[in-house]
């Protein structure tokens, strides 16, 4: 038989009501149980991890030349991998590239620089894209056809050629020599990988801004740059998130690919430097000696797919969660 109250009446089923989670929350609850995206985020962390203590866990130093030690294959590779090879030495994980220098300790240092590459452009990337996109889509009229307009122009050049072409022009130059090359690599990447985001964030903005939330603040006598802060760009934080999350990758690639091309990373003569060496000069190096030490290549390139593997699902993941509506899709 039912309890009752002093009142009277039945006590609440407190089973019944749950309280309310807020967009973030759910979104974070969704991201937890996708497994893949869990993964993507575990090699994401590993990698930054690598990368910000990479003096401390690295075995030698990378630019050491260990006399009498070139081209050491590693230690744990079978005889028959290698022909003619020399036997290797255990201090050496991965093997010596063709001056003795330790090739684990320098894929380690290129960790540092690779994910460098990729976020600080990509952060340069959001804001320019962000603040365009905002101020096309809210503002609208000339100011939104002279923005696209220029967004076109800029979307029109081939990445990789524009690239090759900037760094190939200015890597003699003071710019070009800063940082052992790699303001300029800053830069070249985010002039023209912006437009992505640009054109995100202005349909978003359209969209957004003839709801009722954006005339009632406007009504209230809200001014313009209050609206677009508090009201727009929150709103379209998740598929901004989404689209950064993969550009990461992308970046990754492109600098890898630079570094292939010998367009990277200056040579760097000191093991204090930030950026002393990148997955893509490495891969560079390794293609030259792929018959001698196999894994100069091999390291690089199987740490640049798993990075990527990682920022993929990641980026999946959160599509999945801050939108459920793409969940299945993928």
């Amino acid at each position: 038989m039912a309890t009752a109250t002093l009142s009277g009446r039945r006590p609440i089923d407190q089973g019944l009501t749950k309280p309310s989670q807020s967009l973030w929350a759910d979104a974070w609850g969704r991201l937890i149980k996708n497994k893949g995206a869990m993964f993507g985020l575990a090699v994401v962390i590993i990698f930054l991890l690598v990368a910000i203590f990479g003096p401390v866990i690295s075995p030698n130093d990378p630019l050491k030349i260990n006399d009498g030690k070139g081209f050491l294959p590693p230690p744990w590779a079978p005889a028959w991998t290698i022909p003619n090879a020399k036997v290797g030495d255990p201090q050496f994980l991965l093997g010596t590239d063709n001056i003795g220098r330790d090739v684990f300790s320098r894929l380690i240092y290129g960790a540092r620089t690779s994910l460098v590459v990729a976020i600080i452009p990509t952060i340069i990337i959001t804001v320019l894209g962000v603040v365009i996109g905002l101020l096309s889509g809210f503002i609208g009229g000339k100011l939104d056809d002279l923005l696209m307009r220029f967004t076109d122009i800029v979307f029109g050049f081939p990445d990789i050629l524009f690239f090759v072409v900037v760094m190939f022009a200015l890597r003699d130059t003071i710019f070009g020599e800063a940082l052992n090359g790699m303001l300029l690599l800053f830069g070249a990447l985010a002039i023209v990988n912006w437009v992505g985001i640009a054109r995100l964030v202005r349909g978003q903005t359209l969209s957004l801004k003839e709801k009722e939330f954006v005339e009632a603040a406007r009504s209230m006598g809200a001014k313009d740059a209050s609206i677009m802060q508090k009201h727009i760009l929150p709103n379209i934080l998740g598929p901004l998130i989404v689209i950064t999350t993969f550009s990461i990758p992308r970046l990754i690639i492109t600098e890898a690919i630079l570094g292939f091309l010998g367009l990277g990373l200056r040579p760097s003569t000191n093991s204090g430097d930030f950026f002393v060496t990148s997955w893509g000069v490495m891969l560079l190096e390794g293609q030259t000696a792929i018959n001698a030490q196999p894994w100069m290549l091999l390291a690089p390139a199987l740490a640049v797919a798993i990075i990527v593997m990682g920022f993929t699902f990641l980026g999946d993941g959160l599509r999945d969660a801050l939108d459920p509506r793409m969940r299945g899709t993928s």
